[in-house]
């Protein structure tokens, strides 16, 4: 049995501030294997980007064990084991999109024509080609969120963290992003840990969805998706989705009553 790209156990994560200790994650126990697509959905506040920061290195857990490829979360970030996309684009509006792709790799110490390669081949992933020498505000919203999802693919890590990086765009642009990151997740087959409070797109994107409850943050229900892994917008239709939607909403209501 191969090991988990990313394990949890008994993690607990309190947060000490002026008006007392805040428990973000209590008793948190997760296995992702590679090549996962997980999405962790629950009410704001319920610690599911704190889950994933601590995944990042980001934030450290004050109790329980968290590996990332067998590794602590600063190792494999030193290792460059994953890419991180924040809910905000976060391109810089001086550099053009190559620029910004380009940033972590000038960082690593990549070699300009390496670098010229990676760039290439990102953007054409994304299905920005062409648009290497725009800036920022040239670029929709839906565009610099997938100019930064291509940044944090530049450097070919096999595990792609996303704290909800499609939340501020409008249902139509969403839906797209969400079959284009399908097929980027099929073509690269990373592994993808994805943080979102929309419940269609937790279940559309995902093989399993972890459910959470409000704080302190715990996991409620695990779901580990039957629908196939070719999905069609129009599979949002069928028994199998809505059955599954309806088995995320129960546990997400299951969670508030549990506190």
């Amino acid at each position: 049995m191969n090991e988990p790209v990313i394990a949890a156990s008994r993690l607990n994560l309190t947060f000490q501030t002026n008006d007392g200790p805040v428990h973000a994650l209590k008793d948190v126990n997760l296995e992702i294997n590679k090549g996962d697509f997980v999405s962790f959905i629950g009410p704001s506040g319920c610690g599911k980007t704190t889950f994933l920061r601590c995944m990042a290195g980001l934030e450290t857990p004050t109790g329980g064990d968290i590996t990332v490829n067998g590794m602590t979360p600063d190792q494999a970030r030193m290792a460059r084991a994953y890419g991180y996309v924040f809910q905000a684009a976060g391109l810089y509006p001086w550099r053009t999109i190559g620029g910004n792709i380009k940033l972590p790799l000038e960082i690593m110490g990549f070699s300009k024509p390496d670098q010229a390669e990676r760039v290439k081949h990102v953007l054409e992933l994304v299905d920005l080609a062409g648009f290497e020498k725009k800036f920022p505000w040239q670029l929709s919203g839906g565009m610099q969120q997938r100019a930064s999802i291509a940044r944090a693919l530049a450097f070919d890590a096999d595990i792609l963290l996303m704290d909800e990086p499609f939340g501020a765009l409008d249902e139509i642009v969403r839906d797209h992003l969400n079959e284009q990151l399908l097929q980027l997740w099929a073509r690269t087959e990373k592994t993808i840990g994805f943080v979102t409070h929309s419940i269609p797109e937790a279940v559309y994107l995902s093989t399993k969805i972890v459910v959470m409850s409000p704080r302190p943050g715990r996991i409620t229900d695990v779901i580990d998706s039957p629908l196939p892994k070719e999905r069609p917008l129009d599979i949002r239709d069928s028994k199998e989705f809505i059955e599954i939607a309806h088995r995320v909403r129960d546990g997400l209501r299951a969670g508030h009553h549990d506190v």
